[in-house]
């Protein structure tokens, strides 16, 4: 794992606890655990749009325990990120961000230029392959293949194989950049936000659940694909702000774990710890 640091750390600091941010195209996520290992307590978290992140320092961060260690995933820009860092002075920490690699514990990265990976899409792969080996751990069976979805402001679908190499996956605008799109291309669809539903009945619906089932029908095409590859289902994890529109429209089973970007900060963070 290559990480960007910046700042000196505190001899103060807890030992354990650990910060974990997840800025991406809208909000700031945060998360602080009680030790730096997936599986930790979970003390204290919370989300911020990027507009407001200027007051996390004097907000949501003045009465939490100073972290011990923090480690952050950015698709935001270098801008962001330096405003974030104005606010973990509050600290004092170090702050380190992650940067794709090649491999990276028990991932291996696929992409043909592994650092220009999305720094989220690598943690979320790295938390999903975790997932994996506990769930195969606890039936005594060896990990399958995962299929990994995050619905955001884009929608990304990522294939690991059994031994936990990703082999590439899709990107796609998600929900509001669909509608967006919709609007400004087309004539008299500027209608209020509707429901997902089998057989709309009115343009709003209808809008929202052209974009549901055709992101349903990448996400379950891309799964047929695996199994044809491979000869085995998939473990479909899915995670992302607006992932709960995709829960009533997909046959297929899968997990929803809220929390995945943040186990693949975790399992690196306590890997880094571990070497």
């Amino acid at each position: 794992m290559r990480l960007r640091a910046n700042g000196a750390r505190d001899a103060r600091s807890g030992p354990l606890t650990f910060l974990a941010i997840d800025i991406g195209n809208t909000r700031l996520k945060w998360a602080l655990y009680a030790s730096p290992q997936p599986g930790a307590a979970l003390t204290a978290s919370g989300a911020v749009f990027l507009e407001t992140i200027d007051t996390l320092a004097e907000g949501d961060w003045r009465a939490l325990a100073h972290p011990g260690s923090m480690l952050g995933c950015n698709v935001a820009g270098e801008a962001v990120r330096r405003r974030v860092e104005e606010q973990l002075e509050l600290w004092d920490l170090t702050p380190r961000w992650l940067v794709p690699s090649a491999h990276d514990g028990s991932v291996i990265n696929g992409y043909d230029f592994p650092t220009r990976l999305g720094a989220d899409r690598w943690a979320a792969l790295i938390g999903a392959r975790w997932h994996v080996r506990q769930r195969a751990r606890g039936l005594g069976a060896s990990p399958r293949p995962a299929l990994v979805v995050m619905v955001g402001t884009a929608v990304t679908v990522d294939s690991l194989d059994a031994d936990g190499r990703f082999i590439g996956g899709l990107i796609m605008p998600g929900f509001g950049l669909m509608l967006r799109a919709l609007e400004q291309g087309t004539a008299g669809l500027r209608v209020p936000t509707g429901e997902v539903v089998d057989f709309p009945t009115n343009t709003s619906d209808a809008l929202m659940s052209g974009g549901a089932h055709a992101l349903a029908g990448a996400i379950e095409r891309i799964h047929r694909k695996l199994v044809a590859r491979y000869g085995a289902e998939p473990v479909l994890l899915m995670t992302g702000g607006a992932a709960v529109k995709m829960a009533p429209i997909t046959d297929l089973p899968f997990e929803m774990v809220d929390s995945l970007i943040f186990d693949g900060l975790l399992s690196l963070q306590s890997h880094r710890l571990a070497l």
